[in-house]
């Protein structure tokens, strides 16, 4: 794909190989032995290009890259139609380690990263204002923060996609998060934990996370789309709020489902709703693959399945209690 126009263009400033154990159940300090085992390129931003390669769009991946799981991240990457551009780094990329248990319940075991020095935050910078030459559909920037990263690392790809009239989605918690929503970025997806830390109270009803979601934009988000987990996700747009869930499932693994999410809104055309829709029946299709697979086509059409997407919810509706 190289040379190829990218309609989207993700950054992934702490990406990592995902080594995925499938057991029947954990339990602390014996000897197991894994019913299957995975290793997939990880890492938030990483997860949205793969989806949207298998949904036939063009995805370019964007990031710092060092070390031997550095090139077998790469490696991992060439059979799955995203175009990779890595920015050279001294340090190695991270290894991650999830054990799945057969009732769903994941387990993570994530390495901190490598340190960033300022010159290697600087060539990353470089490198994306580089890609967004080609006039992307738009910039994903997601997960967590390798140390020596600025804490706004996020708002500032923000603020430098702007600057090129390229939209922006992000994704990522913390402090990053919380510095991210002062860039106004185009779409902002928090996972309901990642929402309460951010507004600093908790939130028990469908009307808490739609006032949270409503004091996002009015400090200059735009769409705040909030992920759910098996409760589905809301949506707080422009054009009003909607709900959005499928049946019951039992996941296989939920490694990636929120980052499936995001790549299933970026992917969908046409309003709100639809959008909306599309993201959850990426994220439930997720969930019923192993490790941090993702959905393709067929699959994404049978998680569409059950879907219901619901304007203005019930304010008064406990979080537990949403049901398809």
């Amino acid at each position: 794909m190289s040379g190829a126009r990218a309609a989207v263009v993700t950054v992934t400033p702490n990406p990592s190989v995902d080594r995925t154990l499938e057991l029947d159940v954990l339990t602390r300090g014996e000897v197991h032995r894994a019913t299957a085992a995975s290793v997939e390129a990880g890492g938030k931003g990483v997860n949205v290009a793969r989806a949207l390669a298998r949904h036939g769009a063009r995805a370019t991946a964007v990031l710092p890259c060092g070390g031997a799981d550095g090139e077998l991240l790469v490696a991992l990457l060439a059979p799955q139609d995203v175009q990779v551009v890595p920015v050279a780094i001294a340090g190695a990329v991270r290894s991650n380690t999830t054990v799945v248990e057969a009732d769903g319940t994941t387990t993570k075991l994530n390495e901190a990263g490598p340190v960033l020095g300022a010159a290697e935050v600087d060539s990353l910078l470089r490198t994306v204002r580089a890609r967004l030459t080609v006039a992307p559909r738009w910039l994903a920037t997601s997960g967590s923060l390798p140390p020596g990263a600025p804490v706004d690392l996020h708002a500032q790809l923000v603020r430098l996609a702007r600057s090129t009239g390229t939209p922006t989605a992000v994704d990522t918690s913390g402090p990053a998060l919380a510095a991210a929503v002062e860039a106004g970025p185009d779409v902002l997806k928090p996972n309901l934990e990642e929402l309460c830390e951010l507004v600093a109270r908790e939130l028990l009803t469908v009307g808490d996370v739609r006032t949270a979601a409503a004091d996002l934009r009015a400090r200059g988000c735009g769409d705040v789309l909030v992920s759910l987990g098996g409760a589905g996700a809301l949506l707080a747009s422009a054009e009003g709020t909607w709900w959005a869930g499928g049946p019951v499932l039992v996941p296989r693994s939920t490694v990636g489902a929120g980052d499936c999410t995001l790549a299933g809104y970026l992917h969908e055309p046409g309003p709100a709703p639809r959008r909306l829709a599309a993201a959850v029946a990426w994220g439930r299709a997720a969930v019923l693959l192993p490790g941090s697979a993702v959905p393709g086509p067929e699959q994404t059409r049978a998680g569409a399945a059950g879907v219901r997407v619901v304007e203005n919810p019930d304010p008064e509706t406990p979080l537990k209690d949403l049901q398809p």
